[in-house]
């Protein structure tokens, strides 16, 4: 379930997880489609360093970049951009998002990469409810303001995610060929939790957001693929931007309605 978005696209292994389909570079793992390996996770930090080297990183992000049709591409542009509203609160986070997620839900079928379309579909479906929540604040507000979670809140969003975490675990661990389930599983309830959080306009989908970037770089490195890599690096420096200025507007507001 290696997979979605900075917003919408931080969970699909874009343009490097379909050229490790085709085959076409000798350093590309393919064991989570070969129904031959064990499900043991092997991931380790000393094989990510062992691996940083610069060839091999140039490598891979030429065999990415080679790898990428311009549909990708497009979805990619679209993903970034989002991340981009997002911090600016703007709208446009969401059609943005929504058309870059039901392009990958194509390319994911396309690929055969049903979980990564399924984690893909349930970015659709949040990024229409957060489109209405955005849109629909309440009475006597212009907009829905940036807000804190409440003790109550951390409590429901940590449950979501031990839940997730344990349930893509099993799956992953007793069904799949996986070689990194738990780390994996760890991504994916992380990014589960953040997406839900942006919809309801909270500071903390920023912090679940860096624990997937964070996670996902040395992942998809020791995975061999390097163009995504880089991307997850680009994605935490951007997740760190949001938080910084999301937390400047939850400030804001909270001083505002002292004021009042």
């Amino acid at each position: 379930m290696l997979s979605g978005s900075p917003i919408f696209v931080r969970k699909v292994p874009l343009c490097s997880r379909i050229s490790r389909i085709q085959g076409n570079h000798e350093n590309l793992d393919i064991r989570r489609f070969s129904n031959s390996q064990p499900r043991t996770s092997t991931f380790n930090f000393n094989s990510f360093l062992r691996n940083m080297e610069l060839q091999y990183l140039l490598d891979g992000l030429a065999e990415g970049l080679q790898n990428m049709t311009w549909l990708e591409a497009f979805a990619v542009f679209l993903g970034i951009a989002s991340v981009f509203y997002s911090m600016r609160e703007n709208i446009w986070v969401y059609p943005t998002g929504i058309i870059s997620t039901l392009i990958y839900v194509w390319i994911c079928l396309q690929y055969k990469l049903y979980a990564d379309m399924g984690i893909n579909a349930y970015y659709f479906s949040m990024s229409i409810y957060g489109w209405y929540v955005w849109t629909h604040p309440k009475e006597g507000k212009a907009e829905l303001p940036v807000t804190w979670l409440k003790a109550s809140g951390w409590a429901v969003s940590i449950g979501i995610f031990v839940a997730s975490y344990i349930i893509l675990s099993y799956v992953l661990v007793n069904f799949t060929d996986s070689d990194v389930p738990y780390w994996d599983s760890f991504t994916t309830a992380s990014a589960f939790v953040g997406m839900w959080l942006m919809a309801k306009k909270k500071v903390e989908n920023w912090i679940f957001w860096i624990l997937t970037d964070v996670v996902a770089v040395p992942l998809y490195f020791y995975k061999g693929l390097v163009l995504t890599s880089f991307q997850y690096l680009f994605f935490t420096i951007l997740a760190i931007m949001g938080l910084i200025a999301w937390i400047k507007s939850a400030r804001k507001n909270k001083h505002e309605v002292v004021l009042v």
